[in-house]
């Protein structure tokens, strides 16, 4: 037993090692350069979109560190109705309020996923109602449904043998997470009642324990890793 779990790590290594090769020779579709960035989805309905901007920055650095993949650490707002969507092999969305997208944003953000990219929202506390119904307008013909803990994302690299792990407290839930599948890949991420976000910030923000802060950023690590793969 003790040997097959130590293949299956020695594999599970060959697998990122290959990935970081591939990823250092071949951009990914939406990649202008050979760097991984991440867009700050900036919306509309009064929500703060952005709130703790060091989250994508601390999580891009920490990946660069763990993995080599090259990573533009940086904190880059960017609206759906804007062309530079496809410059992002990943869009961020985050906050504590409403969110509204109108009929180009819609259609622009379908666009964007069917055609590849990846698109992550974390309730920050609030937010909540506003993506379920803005996202059922970007796909009505889809619900939001449950990972199942056998999904790649909890073991690409780092292993959640419990699923979605939980970083921040809100309302005494457990955390989920959601998602919406498109030709057979994971489109959309939605996570509620952990927000991982939380535990990237700088450490003095949220005083987020230092054992959860390390699950988020494990975390991050396998949802980057998993959006190269796919």
């Amino acid at each position: 037993m003790k040997q097959i779990v130590v293949e299956m790590k020695n594999r599970k290594q060959i697998i990122v090692s290959c990935l970081i090769l591939f990823w250092a020779h071949c951009p990914p579709v939406f990649a202008q350069s050979s760097v991984f960035s991440i867009g700050r989805v900036k919306y509309s309905g009064g929500g703060d979109w952005y709130n703790d901007p060091s989250a994508e920055v601390n999580l891009l650095n920490y990946v660069s560190e763990k993995t080599g993949i090259a990573v533009q650490a940086s904190y880059q707002a960017i609206e759906f109705s804007s062309d530079r969507i496809f410059s992002f092999p990943m869009l961020f969305l985050t906050g504590h309020g409403n969110i509204i997208l109108n009929d180009l944003e819609v259609r622009r953000l379908r666009e964007y996923l069917d055609r590849g990219g990846f698109l992550f929202a974390d309730d920050d506390y609030g937010m909540d109602q506003a993506f379920r119904r803005e996202i059922k307008k970007v796909f009505p013909e889809h619900d939001l449904v449950p990972l199942k803990r056998e999904h790649p994302l909890f073991s690409i690299k780092y292993v959640f043998k419990d699923g979605m792990p939980k970083i921040h407290e809100h309302d005494d839930k457990p955390p989920q997470a959601l998602g919406i599948m498109r030709g057979g890949r994971l489109s959309v991420l939605y996570c509620y009642e952990s927000n991982p976000s939380d535990g990237w910030v700088d450490a003095s923000v949220h005083n987020t324990p230092e054992e959860n802060r390390q699950e988020s950023f494990k975390f991050g690590t396998n949802l980057i890793l998993y959006v190269l793969t796919q």
